[in-house]
């Protein structure tokens, strides 16, 4: 269990630091400069570990899954342009709702239903209790600011 804990806090973290980066940058007349260079970056630092993390068959694995690379190229697309539109235009705390949601639609959308994977009762109640903090979440914010 604990294993599977730092993993995901570690990928929390670096979330984090996407989200600090696209909050604390100027405004752009094009919303799309900060998550272009951000992007470029992850790209040149994945490059850099592909590399280190040399196997066979890389070419013959991207062939195989050209569908699911363009599916998951498509996701961090509209990720990112809805991390520009939620931050921009509601700030960072707003994240909490992006969360919340990000893991009912992944663990019950992608998790569940599409893969079949089973959440024992412990897992369902935590996924009831993420629907009531989004409906929590929105009406603390209906009522303002410091409410």
């Amino acid at each position: 269990m604990w294993k599977p804990l730092a993993i995901a806090l570690m990928a929390a973290c670096g979330n984090a630091l996407f989200v600090y980066g696209q909050r604390a940058a100027s405004p752009s007349a094009n919303p799309f400069l900060f998550t272009l260079g951000a992007t470029a970056s992850g790209v040149m630092l994945l490059f850099v570990a592909t590399l280190a993390w040399q196997s066979s068959g890389n070419a013959a694995y991207l062939a195989d899954n050209a569908l699911n690379v363009a599916f998951g190229g498509i996701g961090f697309f509209v990720t990112y342009l809805g991390f520009f539109l939620l931050f921009s235009r509601y700030g960072a705390s707003q994240y909490a709702l992006y969360a919340t949601l990000s893991i009912l639609t992944t663990s019950i959308g992608v998790g569940v239903v599409v893969f079949r994977e089973q959440l024992n009762l412990y897992q369902a109640v935590a996924m009831i209790l993420a629907i009531a903090s989004i409906a929590l979440w929105t009406y603390g914010r209906s009522l303002g600011a410091g409410t």
